[in-house]
């Protein structure tokens, strides 16, 4: 595990602060996606101003929750459901993390194009519209077929190509800042595009658009071929269209640290708000500490609404 920033001031470093419950550091875990470390950064400042000690430990999405399990890390700020409902799930029933609360943001990630393209690809966002305007997306790398961008996760996207019959090529992109560099390549040159996307995510600040409308999503499209429009191959389904996002605790927090629990729980963010701090981080270059502190600044009375009256201070 490896600490990658921490804060352990004593509370009499904060002027106006009352003790805490607990003098230990309250352990928050900083993944490798920049809107989970926007939002640990926002959270960690605002138990600092309550008098609370802080630290933050780098860890893998996967690695974490063994370690926030038996007590070592505290608090997740972001929990997708489209990739963390079984585990997440799983922690709950054995007792060692609890659930935190879910924010307003409505999760979804699947196929994305931007507005622009609808006058070129009549009939979206409906998935049929693919099956004649493919042409419109094809590059150099695809021709004659379309090319649509992945990201570097599985999604499945081939099986569903194949699936549905589409005339698209998969593209993979290999990392993160790769996959940012390509797509805003694009978008700033309103080229056609379709690409592997998500909300919130950076890109619904920078362009409107649309995520591709495919068959709806049931379990039976995993695990039974007869099911859906293709009754010889699984797959031929979009993902899951509103999912949450929640904050997860480990179970012993609202005992040590009942006031900054029940801040984590009301604290609250959307999709657009978390998408524009990541824009400002991702493509304005803006560092995560720097947007951090001026959403701090600039929302400071929404914040201190978030802690429980009976937690704050003379100065708040």
């Amino acid at each position: 595990m490896l600490m990658v920033g921490s804060a352990l001031l004593p509370s009499s470093a904060l002027p106006g602060s009352g003790p805490p419950e607990s003098p230990a550091p309250i352990a928050i875990v900083t993944n490798d996606w920049t809107s989970q470390n926007i939002l640990s950064r926002i959270a960690g400042r605002i138990f600092q101003s309550m008098g609370y000690n802080i630290a933050y430990f780098r860890h893998t999405d996967e690695g974490q929750w063994g370690l926030m399990l038996r007590g070592h890390l505290h608090v997740q700020v972001e929990v997708w459901e489209g990739t963390n409902a079984k585990l997440f799930a799983r922690m709950l029933k054995q007792g060692g993390v609890i659930d935190a609360g879910t924010y307003t943001a409505i999760t979804r990630e699947d196929w994305w194009y931007p507005d622009y393209v609808e006058g070129l690809c009549p009939g979206l966002p409906d998935w049929r519209a693919l099956e004649t305007c493919y042409p419109v997306f094809a590059t150099d790398l695809t021709r004659p077929l379309g090319q649509y961008i992945g990201g570097p996760w599985d999604q499945r996207d081939r099986a569903r190509i194949s699936a549905l019959g589409l005339k698209f090529k998969m593209v993979k992109v290999q990392g993160g800042s790769d996959w940012n560099q390509t797509v805003s390549e694009v978008l700033k040159k309103h080229q056609p595009i379709i690409f592997f996307n998500w909300t919130p995510n950076w890109v619904e600040a920078e362009v409107p658009g649309k995520f591709v409308e495919f068959p709806g999503y049931e379990k039976d499209c995993e695990t039974r071929p007869e099911w859906g429009v293709n009754p010889d191959f699984l797959f031929d389904c979009g993902n899951p269209r509103r999912g949450w996002l929640k904050k997860a605790a480990w179970a012993g927090m609202p005992e040590q640290w009942p006031c900054a629990f029940q801040t984590l729980k009301r604290m609250d963010f959307g999709n657009a708000e978390i998408s524009r701090l990541v824009h400002e981080v991702d493509i304005q270059g803006i560092s995560v500490e720097k947007t951090a502190s001026r959403w701090l600044d600039a929302n400071k009375k929404l914040w201190q609404s978030w802690i429980p009256p009976r937690c704050r201070t003379e100065n708040d």
